[in-house]
This record gives structure tokens, sequence and C-alpha cells, in this order.
């Protein structure tokens, strides 16, 4: 426990340094003057928003939310669309922006779909953070999450070395969110760059569904079959693909990449019926997003997100990592 302790409070120092330079201003030690770090007042209400409230992903990343709030001395507040609908996820960003809070974080269904609503956020003075997918034309100020074009570089690497760096692969993806997006295109891009001898034959929109998915992946065997892998760049697609490739029994030749650590998918890399899959560091997206929040609502970062669009530029973004999970490590992944 020391040891993660330890690691936290390195994470933090070195986040806040990389702040500090990026924006070329000195940070005050304390935003209350007493000597007792960070704290704020337990009025304040910082909200994170998301969509498909339900699923088991956000449950971590709402955990290291609540976590920053409690070291803070805040309030925080999870919200967000029952359903894979952006209008939905708009109106409830709507319904937290007329309650005025100290801040929000938000992950976007799709990247610029929400950038009118989180634009409005900025111009009526509340800090906007994105995590997890981003909006990357909106004015929100930091994004923090997976490298999401890395991870689909490491994923591609991954699948060469499955399948002799040779062969046919496919991926499901949902082509409208962002952050698959980068998936799919690191994938893509590292497979045409640096493996020749393997063919990206289809990518399909699995539209985050266990049954779409395994459908697709039927379909995709049927053109092509001798198909050798499918990178699925989240979760219920993976499990669906799984079972489809079972059903046809061609589980043995086709070798699965999925995303994400929910139970059904480390039950089926701990059977082999996935080969790996990408667990992301959820916790620290909900932590650093409150943490970054914080400080733009207490004047300890000077927002300038009007002058990274000037000059063409991005805001500061925090990588918050990832870990290939196969057989051999699997069991390190489920909840405690």
């Amino acid at each position: 426990m020391k040891k993660l302790i330890l690691v936290y409070v390195i994470l933090i120092g070195a986040f806040l340094i990389y702040l500090v330079n990026y924006q070329s201003q000195e940070v005050p030690a304390s935003s209350n003057g007493n000597g007792e770090g960070l704290q704020g007042d337990i009025d304040e209400k910082y909200v994170m928003v998301t969509f498909l409230v339900g699923i088991d992903y956000w449950k971590n990343v709402v955990k290291g939310f609540e976590d920053a709030a409690q070291a803070l001395n805040v309030s925080v507040e999870y919200r967000g669309a029952t359903q894979y609908d952006v209008n939905e996820q708009i109106t409830v960003l709507e319904q937290v922006i007329a309650r005025k809070p100290s801040g929000i974080a938000i992950s976007s269904m799709h990247p610029d779909a929400l950038n009118a609503t989180i634009d409005k956020a900025i111009n009526a003075g509340i800090p906007v953070v994105m995590f997890d997918s981003d909006a990357p034309y909106s004015k929100a100020y930091s994004f923090l999450g997976t490298d999401n074009y890395n991870a689909g570089v490491t994923v591609a690497h991954k699948m060469a070395g499955l399948i002799d760096n040779t062969g046919k692969v496919a991926v499901i993806t949902l082509p409208n969110q962002q952050n698959h997006m980068d998936r799919s295109r690191g994938f893509r891009e590292t497979v045409e760059r640096q493996y020749p001898n393997i063919e990206v034959v289809a990518i399909e929109d699995g539209k985050g569904d266990e049954l779409v998915s395994g459908n697709l992946a039927v379909g995709v065997l049927k053109d092509h079959p001798d198909l050798q892998g499918v990178f699925v760049t989240e979760a219920n697609g993976g499990v669906g693909v799984a079972k489809a490739t079972k059903t046809l029994k061609v589980d043995k030749q086709v070798k699965i990449i999925g995303f994400d650590t929910d139970k059904q998918t480390l039950d089926l890399v701990k059977e082999g019926r996935i080969s790996a899959t990408i667990a992301q560091g959820t916790w620290n997206m909900g932590f650093w997003s409150l943490q970054y929040l914080f400080e733009l609502k207490h004047g300890l970062i000077e927002p300038k997100s009007a002058q990274y669009i000037a000059n063409n530029q991005s805001p500061p973004k925090m990588d918050t990592g990832i870990t290939v999970v196969t057989k051999e490590n699997v069991d390190s992944f489920y909840a405690k």
C-alpha cells in the first residue's frame, strides 16, 4: 500500500510539473493559504458526464473522480446518457450547465457533435476537460486518457506476433467516436507501414454491441474464410466475436484482441478464446480530470484554450497508460 501511495505521489508531482512548464506560469502551493495543500469547499460541485452510464467500464473512472474529491474536500456527481445516443448526451450536458457546477469532465461519444455545448459551458465560465474520448475541436482545456493511436500501434504489433506476421485481419470498431477512430487508425497505419504480409480486409461498425459485432465477424469470415485475426476496439464487440468464432469452430484459427477489462472479456482471455485485451488507466482518468478541473477553478492554472485554437495547437494532454492483458497476467485484472 505504501508503494502504491508513493507511485501516486510521484505521478501527481510529475503531472503538476508538466502543467506548470506547459503553461509557463508559477503555481501556488495551496489554494487556501493554510499550508494544508490543495483543499476546496464541500459546496463546490464537479460533474462527470458520460454515456451508457450503466456499463462496468465507467466504475473505475468514477472511483478515481470520487477519490480525488475526497482528497480535495469537494463534491462530485456522475451523470450521463443512458443509451448510446448523442442527442441524449447533449441534453444531459445542457442540464448540467444550467446548474452552473464548478467544473465538468466529459467523455464525448462523438468528436464534433458536442462542441457547441462544450463551448457554451466554457463561455459561461465553467471549466471543462475531456477524458477517455475527446472532442478535439472544442474549447475544452485538456484531454486526459489513453493515447488511443499508440494503443492501436501496440495492438498491431501484438497481432503481428500472434499470426507470425502474415495473414488477413479485420477491425470491428465505432467509426464515429474519437477514441475508437484513433485506435483503428493506429492499428491500420502500423500494419500498412511495418507488416507488408498482413492485409486489413475489413473495417466494420460494431455499434458497441455484442450481437452486431458477432454477426459482422460471421460475415467477414464468409468473405474471407482464411481470416487470421480480428481487432475489436471495445469490450462488448470482443465478446461477440469470440462467441461467433466458437460457433463457427474457427476459434483456434482466428486470434482476437479486444479492449478493456470487463469480467466477460477477462474470462475469455483466461480461457484462451480472446488472445489479448488492452487495460486502460481508467482510475487515472477520473482522478486527474478532477485534479485539473480544481486547479482551473481555483486559478492555479491559467486556461488558454482560445490561444491553443488561434495557434492551431492542441490543449495539454495526459496519457493515462495501457497494459496488454494476456492469459499470463489476466488474474491481476479481476476486480478485487
